[in-house]
Protein backbone atom coordinates (compact mmCIF):
# COMPACT_ATOMS: atom_id res chain seq x y z
CA UNK A 1 0.00 0.00 0.00
CA UNK A 2 2.73 2.25 0.69
CA UNK A 3 4.78 1.64 -2.15
CA UNK A 4 1.61 2.35 -4.14
CA UNK A 5 1.16 5.70 -2.88
CA UNK A 6 4.63 6.72 -3.25
CA UNK A 7 4.40 5.44 -6.78
CA UNK A 8 1.38 7.47 -7.54
CA UNK A 9 3.30 10.59 -5.98
CA UNK A 10 5.72 10.09 -8.10
CA UNK A 11 3.82 9.74 -11.15
CA UNK A 12 1.98 13.19 -9.94
CA UNK A 13 5.29 14.79 -9.95
CA UNK A 14 6.64 13.77 -13.49
CA UNK A 15 3.21 14.68 -15.28
CA UNK A 16 3.37 18.17 -13.84
CA UNK A 17 6.61 18.21 -14.70
CA UNK A 18 6.07 17.22 -18.14
CA UNK A 19 2.92 19.96 -18.56
CA UNK A 20 5.09 22.94 -17.20
CA UNK A 21 8.14 22.52 -19.24
CA UNK A 22 5.28 22.16 -22.40
CA UNK A 23 3.57 25.18 -21.40
CA UNK A 24 6.67 26.85 -21.12
CA UNK A 25 7.59 25.92 -24.89
CA UNK A 26 4.16 27.00 -25.96
CA UNK A 27 4.74 30.81 -24.85
CA UNK A 28 7.96 30.64 -25.99
CA UNK A 29 7.10 29.46 -29.52
CA UNK A 30 3.92 31.96 -29.13
CA UNK A 31 5.90 35.11 -28.38
CA UNK A 32 9.05 34.40 -30.87
CA UNK A 33 7.46 37.06 -33.07
CA UNK A 34 6.36 39.53 -30.34
CA UNK A 35 10.04 40.19 -28.87
CA UNK A 36 11.98 42.91 -30.91
CA UNK A 37 15.11 44.07 -29.42
CA UNK A 38 16.28 47.40 -29.44
CA UNK A 39 19.59 48.79 -30.83
CA UNK A 40 20.71 52.36 -31.14
CA UNK A 41 22.26 53.63 -34.43
CA UNK A 42 25.90 52.78 -33.21
CA UNK A 43 25.25 49.28 -32.33
CA UNK A 44 23.25 48.89 -36.33
CA UNK A 45 26.25 50.33 -37.65
CA UNK A 46 29.16 48.01 -35.43
CA UNK A 47 27.47 45.13 -35.94
CA UNK A 48 24.55 44.93 -38.72
CA UNK A 49 21.62 42.52 -38.54
CA UNK A 50 20.50 39.52 -40.51
CA UNK A 51 17.59 40.93 -43.06
CA UNK A 52 15.60 38.98 -41.44
CA UNK A 53 15.59 39.63 -37.96
CA UNK A 54 13.06 42.34 -36.94
CA UNK A 55 13.90 44.97 -33.94
CA UNK A 56 13.53 48.11 -32.96
CA UNK A 57 15.79 51.37 -33.61
CA UNK A 58 15.58 54.80 -31.62
CA UNK A 59 17.74 58.25 -31.31
CA UNK A 60 17.00 61.65 -32.77
CA UNK A 61 16.01 62.41 -36.14
CA UNK A 62 18.80 63.94 -37.80
CA UNK A 63 18.54 67.58 -38.72
CA UNK A 64 18.06 68.25 -42.45
CA UNK A 65 17.76 64.14 -43.32
CA UNK A 66 13.76 64.64 -43.36
CA UNK A 67 12.80 64.17 -47.32
CA UNK A 68 9.16 63.42 -48.16
CA UNK A 69 9.16 61.51 -51.71
CA UNK A 70 6.41 61.22 -54.39
CA UNK A 71 4.52 58.76 -52.89
CA UNK A 72 3.61 58.08 -49.06
CA UNK A 73 7.51 57.21 -48.28
CA UNK A 74 9.18 59.19 -46.54
CA UNK A 75 13.51 59.03 -45.83
CA UNK A 76 15.35 60.65 -42.79
CA UNK A 77 18.50 59.62 -40.91
CA UNK A 78 18.43 58.50 -36.86
CA UNK A 79 21.43 59.33 -35.17
CA UNK A 80 22.79 58.84 -31.13
CA UNK A 81 25.39 61.18 -31.67
CA UNK A 82 27.80 58.32 -32.38
CA UNK A 83 26.49 56.75 -35.80
CA UNK A 84 23.25 57.27 -38.30
CA UNK A 85 21.72 55.48 -39.93
CA UNK A 86 18.83 56.11 -43.03
CA UNK A 87 15.29 55.22 -42.57
CA UNK A 88 12.52 54.70 -45.17
CA UNK A 89 8.88 54.33 -43.97
CA UNK A 90 5.75 54.45 -46.04
CA UNK A 91 2.83 55.15 -44.53
CA UNK A 92 2.16 58.50 -42.07
CA UNK A 93 4.06 59.79 -39.10
CA UNK A 94 2.93 60.72 -35.92
CA UNK A 95 2.16 64.52 -35.37
CA UNK A 96 4.80 65.08 -33.25
CA UNK A 97 7.78 63.62 -35.40
CA UNK A 98 9.72 66.21 -36.35
CA UNK A 99 14.03 66.64 -37.22
CA UNK A 100 15.84 66.64 -33.27
CA UNK A 101 13.32 64.69 -31.85
CA UNK A 102 13.29 61.95 -30.12
CA UNK A 103 11.64 58.78 -31.89
CA UNK A 104 11.53 54.73 -31.98
CA UNK A 105 11.15 52.64 -35.33
CA UNK A 106 9.93 48.99 -35.54
CA UNK A 107 11.18 47.15 -38.86
CA UNK A 108 14.30 45.83 -40.64
CA UNK A 109 17.86 46.62 -42.15
CA UNK A 110 18.21 45.47 -45.47
CA UNK A 111 21.04 46.95 -47.70
CA UNK A 112 21.85 49.66 -45.55
CA UNK A 113 18.85 50.79 -44.74
CA UNK A 114 16.11 50.52 -41.76
CA UNK A 115 12.73 49.86 -43.70
CA UNK A 116 10.55 50.82 -40.85
CA UNK A 117 7.01 49.64 -40.82
CA UNK A 118 6.12 51.22 -37.72
CA UNK A 119 7.07 54.87 -35.94
CA UNK A 120 6.61 55.97 -32.98
CA UNK A 121 7.50 59.24 -31.60
CA UNK A 122 7.28 61.51 -28.58
CA UNK A 123 3.98 62.51 -26.86
CA UNK A 124 4.76 65.46 -25.19
CA UNK A 125 7.34 67.75 -24.86
CA UNK A 126 10.11 65.87 -22.46
CA UNK A 127 9.32 61.93 -23.09
CA UNK A 128 11.57 60.35 -24.95
CA UNK A 129 11.77 56.31 -24.98
CA UNK A 130 14.21 54.98 -21.63
CA UNK A 131 16.07 52.91 -24.47
CA UNK A 132 16.91 55.79 -26.45
CA UNK A 133 18.26 57.82 -23.34
CA UNK A 134 20.44 54.96 -22.35
CA UNK A 135 22.10 54.88 -25.46
CA UNK A 136 22.10 58.95 -25.90
CA UNK A 137 23.71 58.84 -22.37
CA UNK A 138 26.30 56.04 -23.33
CA UNK A 139 27.39 58.37 -26.42
CA UNK A 140 27.91 61.52 -24.04
CA UNK A 141 24.70 63.89 -26.19
CA UNK A 142 21.68 63.22 -23.80
CA UNK A 143 20.89 66.52 -22.49
CA UNK A 144 18.36 67.01 -19.40
CA UNK A 145 14.98 68.51 -20.78
CA UNK A 146 14.23 71.77 -19.16
CA UNK A 147 11.17 71.97 -16.44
Amino acid sequence: MKNLKKQRRIQVIAVAAVALVVATALIGYAMRDGINYFRSPSQVAEAPPDPSEVFRIGGLVEEGSLLRGQGETVRFAVTDGGATVQVAYTGVLPDLFEENQGMVGTGRYVNGVFEASEILAKHDETYMPKEVVDALKAQGVYQEPET
